[in-house]
């Protein structure tokens, strides 16, 4: 039976050029999340590396791994010896030439509970990511845990509202969106704050739209996609952090710094969670009877 109430955990956290490094940092929050209390845990995107998608590389591809497979395992024996729930974002190797940007929940059992693979998938300069992955084809999902249901997207998956839609109408209780988003140098002085209150923005309107709490997790520093001195040329990104949770009502219960690493940690409230759905019967009012043409491209009829 579900909680009632449970305590979700988010790792804002740096990644230096060495994978195993950040596999055994990432490990080493976890835990102390679960210290603190945390029962549902959240990682940044691609946590394992700095983000590589600044450049295109084809030596890269080398950085896949299966699912399950090796960080699997780890975050899984983790998962079981704390009784927790890990939500970790992995670059999947699905077979030869074939690569995802997926998300891996592990139970508190130490199982793979399922994975979801990144639906939209970017390309902006510094974030070449169609190079890399291909768009997910499991559609959008709930997973049903020991402490509640529970969502996630990725990152730019963050910006359209019919995921979290679809994944709420699931009976999901939290979004979790492990992210990898900054600021290119040359723009942040200009665009830095409102492109970060655009991000935060949109998220909370996820949780207001549909009555369900959402916890963001970003990571922090400057990066140049360094891997084991492999890096990108140019300015490199700086990770804004700003790791935050809001509750049903769109309120940011628990917020990260933009250059701190930071453990968050926040309670969900299923009663919470019923009275804000009362007061706002999103769900009720919605003209499910008139939304056929969302799944048009764009709808020429009436230009």
């Amino acid at each position: 039976m579900p909680a009632e109430k449970f305590t979700i955990g988010l790792i804002q956290m740096s990644c230096g050029p060495v994978p195993e490094e950040n596999m055994a940092k990432a490990l080493d929050r976890v835990r102390d999340a679960a210290k603190q209390g945390a029962t549902v845990i959240c990682l940044p995107e691609l946590f394992q590396t700095q983000y590589f998608c600044q450049r295109e590389d084809t030596a890269l591809f080398e950085l896949a791994e299966s699912i399950p497979g090796p960080a699997t395992k780890k975050m899984g024996d983790l998962a079981r010896e704390l009784g927790v729930v890990v939500v970790a974002s992995l670059f999947e190797r699905r077979a030869p030439g074939l690569y995802h940007n997926t998300a891996a929940i592990l139970d508190e059992a130490g199982a793979l509970k399922g994975i979801y693979r990144k639906m939209h998938i970017p390309d902006d300069p510094l974030y070449y990511e169609k190079y890399y992955f291909t768009p997910g084809d499991l559609g959008f999902k709930t997973f049903e845990t020991k402490f509640g249901p529970i969502g996630t997207l990725v990152c730019w998956d963050q910006w359209y509202p019919e995921g979290a839609r679809l994944t709420a109408l699931q009976g999901a209780q939290v979004l979790f969106y492990p992210t990898a988003i900054g600021w290119h140098p040359a723009e942040k002085a200009e665009f830095g704050e409102s492109q970060h209150d655009a991000w935060r923005t949109i998220q909370r309107s996820h949780a207001i739209a549909n009555g369900v709490y959402v916890g963001v997790v970003n990571r922090v520093g400057k990066e140049y996609g360094d891997i084991r001195g492999n890096r990108a040329e140019g300015a490199g990104l700086e990770f804004w952090g700003g790791s935050f949770i809001a509750d049903p009502f769109g309120q940011v219960i628990a917020e990260a710094s933009h250059d701190k690493e930071e453990i968050l940690l926040a309670d969900i409230d299923v009663k919470r969670m019923e009275d804000v759905r009362r007061n706002w019967p999103f769900l009720r009012d919605r003209r499910i009877d008139s939304y056929g043409k969302i799944t048009h491209r764009f709808d020429d009829e009436n230009r």
